[in-house]
């Protein structure tokens, strides 16, 4: 019976989740109102209340859900490459082109910074993708691929420029924008390398 009961409360919250998860991406943080949210997936507002406590709590954790969705996304992009530079330029590329998805570009890069506050948000993006950038420029200085340098403020470097990049492309009617940006990209990566192992 106890499990039974703790079956329905893990299904109760999945499905609060994703109609949060739904709602947030097509109608934005401020038009939520998460009565609605219960209503539609019938179970009452208290039930809503007792699994996250506000309409805040149930963003901060849709928020969780996709940036780490999106970690894997980056994460699984550079793994299908062995060679570190080539992990480094997939997991930069699939990240920027999940600006095109709208549930990215609505939940964590528009109306996350805004609702949670800045600190909130670069906390969370840094266990997610953020993080996997900065082992992937530590991977490259230990193998001599980059100049021996602090990692963090080059990591912090590029995860902003690519949260910018990634907003962008995600409001651009430009056919070509990721191209073009991939390219730029490429030409900023390149710009990183060590003298020594890519010599002009």
């Amino acid at each position: 019976m106890a499990g039974t009961r703790a079956e329905q409360r893990a299904a109760t919250r999945a499905a609060l989740l994703a109609e949060g998860r739904r709602r947030f991406a097509a109608d934005g943080y401020h038009a939520v109102v998460l009565a609605d949210v219960a209503a539609a997936v019938g179970v009452t507002k208290g039930a809503a209340y007792h699994h996250f406590a506000s309409k805040a709590g149930l963003f901060r954790a849709v928020v969780a859900d996709v940036q780490h969705e999106l970690g894997e996304r980056v994460a699984d992009a550079a793994d299908r490459h062995g060679d570190p530079w080539e992990r480094l330029r997939a997991g930069c590329r699939a990240f920027l082109a999940a600006g095109s998805d709208p549930v990215v570009r609505r939940i964590v890069l528009v109306d996350a910074p805004a609702v949670l506050g800045w600190d909130e948000w670069r906390a969370m993006d840094e266990d997610s993708s953020a993080r996997h950038l900065a082992e992937a420029l530590g991977d490259l200085a230990e193998a001599g691929v980059i100049d021996a340098q602090p990692v963090e403020p080059l990591a912090r470097l590029l995860s902003g420029a690519m949260n910018e990049a990634a907003l962008w492309l995600a409001r651009s009617a430009t056919p070509d924008a990721l191209a073009q940006t991939e390219k730029a990209l490429d030409r900023l990566l390149v710009g990183l390398r060590s003298r020594a192992d890519h010599p002009s």
